[in-house]
């Protein structure tokens, strides 16, 4: 059996430039980073600081101008659209700040649908879905819509639809933006626990330091580079 290599995500030497000759701006300057496998990270960083961009690029969402990234040792830069689509559908889960639940849709279907696109059996699909809602304690909502929940059972709801694929990395974009301090500890618990007893790489931008105090590393960007000073 192969060695894995030490990063799970690798950005090296990563531009990300808009515009061209003197109009250019840059969202990243050349970013180098190594993210391990099992790792809880935390990116932070003011607004146009280059934190969300690298997010994107790192869930096969957006490309580098310039640099390397490499996702498991694989050179994404290498990968044609479609096979970055199913690096992105097999490998990665997402959770977003707004939800991002179909409203008529209910809770057990919206965390069904990544499982769908990749082809598993309603049967098959409705057993895990129910099982990724038990782990984060809302099997007994399964069948309530988005708008029958609360802003904290939503996002719970949306943590399920990240983890039902079993992703190698999950990538969350201000998880606790839109929640009050008891359902924003709720959330950050539940992430701990899957990276402590799943192993689930998470990658988490955020404004909040005390939901980055659950990480354990924090990573500052700023102007479109890493600060090193705030490593």
């Amino acid at each position: 059996m192969q060695n894995r290599p030490e990063s799970v995500i690798e950005l090296k030497n990563v531009v990300k430039s808009y515009g061209e000759g003197e109009a250019t701006a840059y969202a990243l300057r050349g970013v180098d980073l190594h993210i391990r496998s099992g790792e809880f990270v935390a990116i932070m960083g003011p607004s146009g600081s280059g934190k969300s961009t690298a997010m994107n690029i790192i869930g096969c969402l957006d490309t580098p101008s310039e640099g390397i990234y490499r996702f498991e040792g694989v050179d994404v830069g290498a990968l044609s659209r479609d096979q970055r689509a199913l690096l992105r559908r097999n490998y990665i889960g997402f959770i977003f700040q707004g939800f991002n639940l179909l409203g008529k849709t209910s809770a057990v279907e919206n965390v069904e649908l990544p499982l769908l696109y990749r082809g598993f059996s309603a049967d098959v699909r409705r057993v895990k879905a129910l099982d990724a809602l038990r782990s984060v304690g809302l099997e007994h909502v399964a069948h309530h819509t988005p708008g029958e929940l609360s802003g904290g059972q939503q996002q719970r709801v949306a943590i399920a639809r990240a983890i039902v694929t079993d992703p190698l990395v999950l990538l969350a974009d201000e998880p606790t933006g839109n929640l009050d301090t008891a359902r924003s500890i709720e959330v950050m618990e539940l992430l701990r626990s899957f990276n402590r007893d799943k192993g689930i790489t998470i990658i988490m931008v955020t404004h909040e330091h005390d939901m980055a105090q659950y990480a354990s590393r924090s990573i500052h960007f700023r102007d479109g580079l890493i600060d090193g000073a705030l490593l």
